[in-house]
């Protein structure tokens, strides 16, 4: 099943996709006991929003080899975790502003998982069932913030710097899905997530270790070489098989977020 998170009657709702212009609105997340009503509403591209409001997002950073060679980096011998803001959440159509600070945003195109229930100290196989479902996501680094900060808060946490959807997919493996990012029509990353160090249920259980993870929380699993510079006005665009195509537009941060940017 599909699941998107929508504008409708100046409300947001989250909805269950009959195809790709109706959804049926839900009583609220699934992942909090929501239910689905007999409401079939149109979906536009302007209605959609960001398909989760987690209480935290978590990110996992060089998990594939390539990307920290790439980067200078080595590969971690155990997961390397940092936070994003749930603020730097934003949803597909959204513009992506880059901040003055910055003179070098780069796109990052990685699988998002979403949580279903509650997870501490879990064992990978428990951390999988405990999956409600995948989507694109793009986590846009400033990567001079990043060289000159050291930690990632600043770097990765500015407004707008975490694009999700377009929907959520629950019917879906992760083991091997290909990744490939567009940055006006020209492919930036290929990857496929099999070329992960750490595979999914392997991070959710190193997470839920430290922290417990909670239902509708949001992690990113990593991004495949190939990051490179967003400007202004660049078209950005996260395709991931079987979940669809993420698209953002990147901006000056003087000019105001679209009218599809909530999250």
């Amino acid at each position: 099943m599909r699941f998107v998170r929508l504008t409708h009657a100046g409300t947001p709702h989250f909805a269950q996709l009959i195809d790709d212009a109706r959804a049926l609105l839900w009583t609220r997340a699934p992942w909090e006991g929501g239910d689905a009503t007999e409401h079939v509403v149109p979906v536009t591209p302007s209605a959609l929003l960001a398909p989760v409001t987690p209480s935290k997002i978590v990110c996992v950073g060089r998990n594939y080899r390539a990307h920290a060679k790439e980067l200078g980096n080595e590969v971690p011998t155990e997961p390397l975790l940092f936070l994003k803001p749930p603020s730097a959440l934003t949803g597909p159509g959204a513009n992506i502003p880059l901040p003055a600070a910055s003179a070098r945003v780069e796109h990052e195109g990685e699988l998002a998982v979403v949580i279903a229930r509650t997870l501490t100290d879990a064992t990978p196989e428990e951390a999988l069932a405990a999956v409600f479902g995948y989507a694109c996501s793009n986590d846009v680094t400033a990567r001079d913030l990043q060289r000159k900060d050291v930690q990632f808060t600043r770097a990765k946490g500015f407004d707008g710097f975490c694009p999700v959807g377009p929907y959520l997919e629950t019917e879906v493996s992760p083991d091997d899905l290909r990744l490939v990012v567009r940055v006006n029509g020209e492919v930036r990353q290929d990857g496929r997530t099999r070329d992960m160090v750490f595979p999914v249920g392997t991070l959710l259980a190193y997470i839920s270790s430290v922290m417990t993870l909670l239902p509708g929380d949001l992690v990113l699993t990593g991004t495949p070489a190939g990051v490179g510079p967003l400007l202004a006005g660049d078209r950005v665009e996260v395709s991931i098989e079987g979940l669809g195509t993420l698209e953002n537009v990147a901006v000056s941060r003087a000019t105001p977020h679209s009218a599809t940017s909530a999250s």
